[in-house]
């Protein structure tokens, strides 16, 4: 794609906030830039909302609330269907938005569209599922009514590594639900959520229904919004560390929350594992989102058997990776997010060499603009390494050997996350023993990638509550009332 039409998709899009179903400048016209991570260079700037502007999208949103929840089932089902409808259509300029501000590559961008639209498309059929309960009390003297009614204004904070995604995942449910919300896409890549919420305007999405606040200063502009009491809901994809603070700011108002955190998820490979099997689901767990997604294989156990070949077999498909800017044609390696994730990587790289770890390839920056660093794989990992308990995030493999099930299962399940866990094997009573002993709230058995619309994807411990996706994910929206019917 040459520079015109980068610019064009660039310009197509609202750079100001969406509050109340008009596009409005910040107060006192601030505004932030955003960068493309392969050039470090300013892709154009965005409108930097403050508290005051935080405020005006709770109020479109509380004043919207009711008569959106009165809305048919039906009629906001065809909203997100007509939503979808637009995404496929204009996947190509979404998607090289998306790899502008994100840094992922082409093919990557336009698969994140597809999963994208797919929310919208699942929770408009969902929509018209809401369901309910009639019962006969025990006594037989009364019965038991059982509704599902939208939990009301819900904030929606998404992250920026998958910048459409994350906001279809939440916004596609509160839709369908009949709440209306308040989202605060990451400052790194506003433009993809700006897009979409044109799209959904375009659709038919009514006023106040959707409310976008780009800034720099989340926690500034959010925490209010929090403790205000107008807001019902909270729904946060992002780090464990802001997870816990968001959580103790929704205890003051006791609000509903969603939170999908970070993950440390292992890739167990057993000695009896279809190999090629195995190594396909590794390449896909790993460099999916060039390695920065929550569902990334972190910690890659390899049973001593099959280890060294493993290991070569791997490290030929990693070093033969294309590196480049994101546009550039047959690239799987883009740049980092910022320069903070490459020093982070970079640190967690040179950690596990100091003590011990042996580089097969990769593990070095890359000189010239940009912020990208090598495909690499490490071997012979010391467990004390900070990356094994460190949520890595770029495109680093390392590897751990193990002899026994047992001694795997303790390494896998030694961290506070507990997001997705991969294994491979070929003996079936193996692999069911084995999943359900993984303290996972997922698992990817014998496949590398578990991310599907219709699946309830979330974790557990210190990995996140609820689940977002599939017949669950639009209950994190509903509150359940029950009506007591004396005969």
């Amino acid at each position: 794609m040459g520079e015109i039409s980068e610019a064009g998709v660039v310009d197509t899009v609202a750079k100001e906030l969406f509050i109340g179903g008009k596009w409005t400048a910040a107060e006192g016209g601030r505004t932030f830039p955003v960068l493309d991570p392969s050039t470090g260079e300013a892709l154009c700037e965005v409108a930097d909302a403050s508290p005051a502007d935080g405020m005006a999208a709770l109020e479109a949103a509380s004043a919207a609330q009711a008569e959106w929840a009165k809305t048919a089932p039906r009629e906001r089902g065809e909203i997100l269907r007509r939503a979808y409808q637009a995404l496929v259509d204009r996947t190509e300029e979404l998607a090289l938005l998306m790899t502008l501000e994100m840094g992922k590559p082409l093919a990557e961008s336009r698969g994140e569209i597809a999963y994208a639209a797919e929310f919208f498309r699942w929770f408009a059929e969902e929509a018209v599922r809401i369901g309910g309960d009639y019962s006969v009390a025990p006594n037989g003297s009364g019965r038991f009514l059982v509704a599902k009614q939208p939990v009301g204004v819900s904030l929606l904070i998404t992250p920026w590594n998958f910048p459409m995604a994350m906001g279809t995942r939440k916004i596609g449910p509160a839709v369908a639900a009949g709440c209306t919300m308040i989202i605060k896409p990451a400052a790194q890549t506003p433009l993809s959520m700006l897009a979409l919420a044109d799209i959904l305007a375009e659709a038919g999405l009514p006023e106040g229904v959707l409310n976008v606040l780009t800034t720099s200063d989340s926690g500034g502009v959010m925490e209010p919004l929090i403790r205000d009491g107008r807001a019902r809901k909270l729904s946060f994809t992002g780090s464990t560390a802001v997870g816990r603070k968001l959580l103790e700011q929704c205890a003051d108002k006791v609000l509903r929350t969603s939170m999908e955190l970070g993950g440390n998820a292992p890739f167990i490979v057993f000695d009896d594992a279809d190999l090629d099997a195995a190594l396909e689901g590794a390449m896909l767990a790993k460099m999916r989102n060039i390695g920065e997604a929550c569902t990334a294989a972190n910690r890659i156990y390899v049973q001593k058997g099959v280890a060294a070949e493993f290991a070569r077999r791997l490290t030929e498909k990693m070093s033969a990776l294309p590196m480049g800017r994101g546009t550039e044609d047959g690239v799987v390696v883009g740049p980092l997010i910022d320069q903070a994730a490459v020093d982070k990587v970079s640190g967690l790289v040179r950690d596990a060499v100091d003590r011990g770890a042996k580089v097969l390839t990769g593990g070095a920056t890359v000189d010239g603009p940009g912020n990208f660093y090598q495909a690499t794989v490490l071997t012979e990992v010391p467990l004390d390494a900070e990356m094994a308990t460190e949520e890595i995030f770029g495109p680093v493999a390392p590897i751990y050997l193990f002899d026994t099930e047992d001694e795997v299962l303790a390494a896998a399940n030694d961290t506070e996350y507990g997001l997705v866990s991969y294994l491979y094997t070929s003996d079936i009573k193996r692999a069911l023993r084995v999943s359900e002993r993984l303290e996972s709230g997922m698992v990817g058995l014998n496949q590398g990638l578990v991310s599907n619309p219709a699946a309830p994807f979330g974790g557990i411990k210190a990995s996140g509550l609820g689940r977002e996706g599939g017949k669950f994910g639009i209950d994190e929206f509903l509150e359940t009332k029950y009506i007591a019917v004396s005969l």
